[in-house]
């Protein structure tokens, strides 16, 4: 039997390691993520939403049903849990549009990723992936918060959803033809959620052009979420502007080798600041613009990149930074590379000289050719 000295050495332990089991398990871990606003599409002012969720929030959706019966997307939607998002995005819109745009900037810059099963907003914005329908349901939540009336459009036809959003007028912002659905005498404007650049990314009206034909299924919120056990927390910020340089060594490449198609891309960020991440993308005509490297600032802020082209094309090339606490996020200008292989420079030089070859021909025939005079 042990004395009562060789039992408290015993239990004592053992009860120091039960309180830190218990106090790690009490205190649940925040996410906390950042995404960018401007004041109205294409406005100058910059700010930054940051969202925060708790592991228990995260944990609680992660264990609901996500099992999907006859297409009802809608109980996926959680405007309660989100209602502090749209909160702070009412101050800084005043009418349901620029409130609609806003919500497209956000899940502009959530990644996209295909996804299955089914999620909830929380999971896809801790996760920061989801595909169109996980996008989808994040915008109508969070619109649906905002007190807009919203839907979610379903184009089976191509697999695809997107948000409809009623509005009491016509957008203004969109940029092209303004495209919608109709339901019970409404006009629900078509929001696309995809895309990733929440800068220059589709408006509230806009129609990728595949879809602008297409035949939705309408489903309406009317199974959501009325009650969340929790809600994030959110906060609005004005953040100091930055800016970043871009320069190549060359704009013109005449290849002869493509293993010699080195291309020097350099920079600096204002301010200066070292170790910061500076993502370099390019794109060729028609298409999107794709990661090239992730590179990091020098003491000065400064940056530089070897790039291996590939083959002959033209390029779209720009950097960019995420920024951090204290600065919004900037893209450089797009600069263009043109890399042309040898044999068609030669033969464009060839037809060139043959071409000017035949105009002096041409010419030198003219002047040949005798004057004809009419005789009295």
């Amino acid at each position: 039997m042990f004395s009562s000295k060789h039992r408290k050495l015993l239990i004592t332990p053992f009860c120091i390691s039960l309180l830190i089991l218990l106090s790690t398990s009490c205190f649940a871990a925040t996410h906390t993520y950042s995404y960018e606003l401007n004041n109205e599409p294409g406005g100058s002012t910059t700010y930054r939403l940051r969202v925060s969720v708790t592991d228990s929030l995260y944990d609680y959706y992660s264990n609901q049903d996500h099992n999907l019966y006859n297409t009802d997307f809608s109980k996926f939607a959680t405007p309660d849990a989100l209602k502090p998002i749209a909160d702070d995005l009412w101050t800084i819109y005043s009418n349901e549009e620029d409130f609609s745009n806003g919500v497209l900037m956000i899940v502009h810059q959530i990644s996209y990723v295909e996804s299955d099963p089914q999620k909830y907003p929380i999971e896809t914005m801790i996760e920061n992936e989801g595909d169109c329908d996980l996008l989808s349901i994040v915008a109508a939540s969070i619109m649906k918060a905002g007190g807009l009336d919203v839907v979610l459009l379903l184009l089976e036809q191509y697999d695809h959803m997107l948000v409809g959003v009623h509005l009491p007028e016509s957008p203004k912002d969109a940029r092209s033809q303004v495209y919608f659905y109709d339901h019970e005498g409404k006009k629900y404007y078509v929001a696309e959620t995809t895309g990733n650049e929440w800068k220059t990314g589709w408006r509230v009206g806009e129609c990728p052009e595949i879809l602008q034909r297409s035949t939705a299924k309408i489903i309406t919120l009317i199974n959501y979420e009325q009650k969340a056990p929790s809600q994030v927390s959110s906060s609005i910020t004005i953040p100091d502007s930055s800016a970043i340089y871009m320069s190549l060594s060359n704009n013109f490449i005449v290849s002869q080798d493509e293993s010699q198609n080195k291309v020097e891309i350099t920079g600096s960020l204002s301010p200066s600041i070292a170790g910061e991440k500076i993502t370099l993308y390019a794109s060729t005509i028609g298409s999107t613009m794709t990661e090239i490297a992730t590179i990091l600032t020098d003491t000065n802020g400064q940056y530089s990149h070897t790039w291996n082209s590939p083959s002959w094309g033209i390029y779209s090339i720009r950097a960019n930074w995420s920024g951090d606490n204290d600065y919004s996020g900037v893209a450089s200008n797009t600069f263009n590379l043109v890399i042309l292989p040898f044999e068609l420079l030669m033969i464009g030089a060839i037809l060139i000289i043959l071409l000017a070859i035949l105009i002096l021909i041409k010419i030198s025939i003219r002047r040949k050719t005798p004057i004809k005079t009419e005789s009295v």
